[in-house]
């Protein structure tokens, strides 16, 4: 009996503290000059351990459902304790009964100033500042989190996003760049805020339509996968209508693009002349991909 309770509370255990995320993190310092200080490699290894380990959500994740990320932090110059970087940060998403994993999250965070001590701990508060180490990260993962649900289920990110949203707000309290209106809008408080707005519903939309309706029938039925896909176009103009060139929808299509010149290009012939069209009007920034749409 004292064994099956200890091989419950063990499974018990294994479920609770189940983490969310398969992420490599990987620290770039060639631009400092010095990249093979040790201190770059101890930030690699507890970055990866921090993001790894927390447990972001309430919810259990078996280890087969874990997110697949990344986050690749470019390092330009250290000073003692200051460190000015970017970092980019990727996710994929799994498509339904195939081996291919989904392009969903694609930012390049160019304002990634921090200060960090070797060992230092790394703790994550979801409703108090601890540090813009520790707040971009978080930030990132909440993002990956809240694209990779509103993916299987309409809206079904948005907790996410409000979690991303208290972040940036607690952060605003420091000088770090990327959290205010005012620094431009390409920062995190205006990826966050577009995320939110009822302006940006429409892509929020296709996200959803484009992997569950669209990518996860595709292997059953190509056509009908793919001319779903094609439809989604036509909710992202509704978005192109109110906020033409908007920055959302550049992230979309920073993750995007190439899987469509892919989907459009492949598989069973549908009328793909129309979709080129729309593409061109919403997401001129890769004009020369759609050249490459054959039709």
């Amino acid at each position: 009996m004292r064994k099956l309770f200890l091989l419950f509370a063990l499974l018990a255990s294994s479920i609770s503290f189940s983490q969310e995320l398969n992420c490599t993190v990987n620290v770039i310092a060639q631009q400092t000059g010095n990249e093979n200080d040790i201190i770059f490699k101890t930030l690699e290894k507890q970055l990866t351990e921090f993001v790894n380990n927390t447990k972001w959500t309430n919810n259990s994740f078996e280890a087969h459902e874990r997110i697949n990320c990344g986050m690749v932090i470019n390092v330009r110059e250290n000073n003692n304790d200051a460190f000015s970087a970017s970092i980019q940060v990727s996710s994929s998403r799994p498509i339904f009964n195939s081996t291919y994993s989904s392009p969903i999250y694609n930012y390049n965070d160019k304002d990634f100033n921090f200060q960090y001590l070797e060992f230092q701990n790394l703790v994550f508060n979801e409703s108090q500042f601890e540090s813009n180490l520790v707040s971009v990260l978080a930030f990132h993962v909440y993002m990956i989190l809240g694209m990779d649900a509103d993916s299987f289920e309409l809206n079904g990110g948005s907790d996410y996003f409000k979690q991303a949203q208290t972040i940036a707000n607690y952060s605003q309290q420091l000088s770090g760049q990327g959290w205010k209106l005012e620094d431009g809008l390409q920062s995190r408080f205006a990826l966050i805020d577009n995320i939110m707005s009822p302006s940006y519903k429409s892509i929020r939309t296709a996200v959803y339509m484009y992997h569950r309706e669209g990518l996860d029938i595709m292997n059953d039925n190509q056509k009908d996968g793919k001319t779903k896909i094609i439809s989604v176009f036509d909710e992202l103009k509704k978005v192109h209508s109110v906020r033409p060139n908007s920055f959302l929808m550049r992230v979309f299509f920073d993750a995007k693009a190439d899987e469509i010149l892919d989907i459009l290009n492949g598989g069973p012939k549908v009328n793909v002349a129309d979709a080129k069209d729309i593409l061109n009007k919403i997401a001129p920034m890769y004009s020369q991909k759609w050249r490459n749409i054959k039709y």
